[in-house]
């Protein structure tokens, strides 16, 4: 079941919609679900929307430059760094470069002859690499059909570190004007005339 988010309509053949990423793309159906007492129908858009925190509109901070406009000198600390600080070998790396260096797997004569020592000190001097796979972002199509529908459209857009929401202006003066509306409307205000 999707929610087409242009018309708001309820379409249940749509596998490729548009995921709900805030309560402002179901309209007021939030509201008539409370008042009219559909509480499975309250559930069900509930549900429907993105449970990630960082997709919600108002965790998405405008981004600003220094007050001052000057650059700290701050010491950068990256993987590097650390690793010549601590005296630590080079990383592993997350994938085979060529064919060749398949060969380097072939431990089991180590093994079989019990020598495990040597096995791990092999490995620390130079790490293998933790993968075949030369695609280091190649995400196997079972693990990702188990993520939710976000997830799957940034895979899709190659946006995964980003965030698909955009940040809402809000209109004050029509929200004030709303909450006056429906204060007066309301059956628990006595309207003295």
């Amino acid at each position: 079941m999707a929610v087409n988010v242009v018309d708001d309509t309820v379409n249940t053949n749509s596998v490729a919609s548009k995921p709900l990423l805030h309560e402002l793309q179901l309209g007021e159906q939030l509201n008539e679900c409370v008042h009219q007492s559909r509480r499975s129908d309250f559930s069900l858009m509930l549900a429907m929307l993105c449970d990630d925190v960082r997709e919600q509109s108002q965790f998405i901070l405008p981004k600003s430059a220094p007050i001052d406009g000057t650059s700290t000198d701050i010491k950068e600390v990256n993987n590097k760094t650390l690793r010549k600080h601590f005296d630590l070998p080079d990383e592993a790396p997350l994938a085979l470069k060529n064919m060749q260096q398949i060969n380097r797997y072939n431990q089991s004569q180590l093994i079989i002859d019990n020598d495990l020592a040597s096995l791990h000190l092999s490995n620390a001097i130079s790490p293998n690499p933790l993968a075949f796979r030369d695609d280091k972002k190649h995400i196997e199509s079972n693990i990702l059909t188990n993520t939710n529908l976000i997830c799957q459209e940034k895979h899709a857009n190659k946006q995964e570190g980003q965030v698909m929401n955009k940040p809402l202006n809000m209109d004050v003066d029509g929200w004030l004007k709303a909450v006056q509306n429906s204060v007066v409307e309301s059956s628990l205000v006595d309207v003295a005339a």
